[in-house]
């Protein structure tokens, strides 16, 4: 990490000309990222016209590479056991008025129960960092009792797992167990200001940032990166990510599957605040940066965020997104607030998230195909890299959420539903796609499950 370099590009590009933004964002619209010289630019632009430019063609390359779709997920926080003292961390080990808890696998199904119920298929598993309480084999064996679980209407497809960095020898454990994108992030790529913030075994920096090297090394090739922002500099941390991207492409020929781009929020023991907070404004130019710079990226957006700028993220850019969440454990079924990881800000419904973008006809899904016929890794970026892998994006998130709606959905959220999926359905490419994704719809309607192309 070049943190000269970066900062020499940031002075250099700090005013740039209307004629650089534009040759910048036209540069965007091949799909093909940005440079870190161009992405300083666009990170530098000012101006009501231009902002307004970089969030339509961060959309148009969204919508271009992924469809107009999101996908939707949950957090399952399985343990807040924590030897870390992280300053901006409800489960810092110094919150002693916290009493941990570790979930048994019964009460890890018990929460999976509540989550099927809810409609979600795909989870994401998180736990504190701790060699006695949260093993490796911990995490296995919750993993392999998520995918157990069958309820009524449904079963988890895919497991993400978000822990912190291990060895070569556990994250061959995780790929055993079955885990879709495994996430770390580095919470700030400013190293100084990451030194104040920490304090534990994660306080060494190189062992964050070098995770992902061990990572492939046991085969996991779905990555996601990721950055609290407020820590520091937005601008620092949006110009890392995408040198951090660049890097893991350049060497494994493989970019990050996803990019998460959490707020930092206030939390019942935390007493740190964010340093270098970044307003709604910027929040949204720093999603659509990463969308133009990292097109073939997931874009991550979580409850942390509120429904009125969530609304507007979900046009800038993001194309995945938490909803209904509980950060803390146990929290489908224990509802105090004060053992949650950070204050939620966005507490509706998993049904009302769903009838809030069929408003602006984005098309919920709860697709896990890729996943699950090996598209991952270089056969995920052959396909979206080039923006092709919105033909099965499409077809498969109407699948899903098809599924949803007959299982799932209030009947208002039906009717608008379906209005919705016929709306995108008339837009997949290719009559013989649409042929087949109709005959599959009838077989949902009638009972049918889990088909994907």
């Amino acid at each position: 990490m070049d943190t000269r370099k970066i900062e020499g590009i940031l002075k250099k590009r700090a005013r740039s000309s209307k004629e650089d933004c534009r040759a910048a964002l036209k540069k965007a619209r091949a799909k093909t990222g940005l440079d870190l010289d161009e992405a300083a630019i666009l990170i530098n632009l000012k101006g009501g016209p231009l902002t307004k430019e970089l969030l339509d063609t961060a959309l148009w390359v969204k919508n271009e590479i992924y469809g107009e779709r999101i996908v939707f997920f949950a957090p399952l926080y399985v343990s807040d056991f924590c030897v870390n003292d992280c300053g901006y961390c409800n489960f810092h080990r110094s919150n002693t008025a916290l009493s941990r808890r570790r979930l048994s696998l019964d009460e890890v199904e018990g929460q999976v129960r509540l989550l099927i119920e809810m409609g979600h298929k795909r989870l994401l598993v998180e736990s504190g960092e701790d060699p006695e309480n949260n093993t490796i084999d911990y995490i296995a064996k919750v993993i392999d009792r998520i995918y157990s679980v069958r309820a009524g209407k449904g079963n988890i497809r895919r497991v993400n797992v978000n822990i912190a960095a291990t060895t070569v020898e556990n994250y061959r454990k995780l790929k055993k167990a079955g885990i879709g994108t495994y996430q770390l992030f580095q919470e700030t790529y400013h190293r100084p200001t990451y030194g104040k913030l920490h304090d534990g075994p994660k306080s060494d920096y190189d062992r964050q940032i070098t995770a992902y090297e061990r990572a492939f090394s046991a085969g996991i090739d779905d990555l996601g990166l990721g950055v609290l922002f407020g820590l520091y500099d937005w601008r620092f941390e949006v110009m890392s990510l995408i040198a951090h991207s660049q890097y893991l492409d350049s060497m494994h020929k493989v970019g990050p599957h996803t990019i998460s781009v959490p707020r930092f929020r206030p939390a019942p023991s935390v007493t740190y605040r964010a340093g270098y907070p970044v307003s709604d404004g910027d929040f949204l130019k720093l999603v659509a940066l990463l969308r133009l710079a990292v097109p073939y990226a997931g874009m991550i957006i979580s409850t942390r965020e509120s429904p009125a700028i969530r609304k507007k993220a979900f046009l800038s850019g993001i194309s995945q997104a938490s909803a209904s969440s509980a950060a803390s454990v146990g929290g489908y079924k224990d509802k105090r607030r004060a053992r949650a990881q950070f204050a939620i800000c966005d507490e509706r419904g998993l049904d009302s998230v769903i009838k809030s973008v069929l408003d602006d006809r984005i098309l919920p899904s709860f697709c896990t195909a890729c996943y699950r016929t090996g598209r991952t890794g270089e056969a995920f970026m052959e396909l979206s890299k080039p923006g092709h892998i919105h033909n099965l994006c499409r077809p498969n998130g109407i699948l899903t959420f098809a599924e949803y709606l007959e299982d799932f959905a209030s009947s208002d959220t039906y009717k608008k539903g379906y209005e919705v999926l016929n709306f995108h359905l008339a837009r997949i490419d290719g009559e013989p796609l649409r042929a087949r994704t109709r005959q599959r719809l009838a077989r949902i309607k009638k009972g049918a499950r889990d088909l994907y192309f």
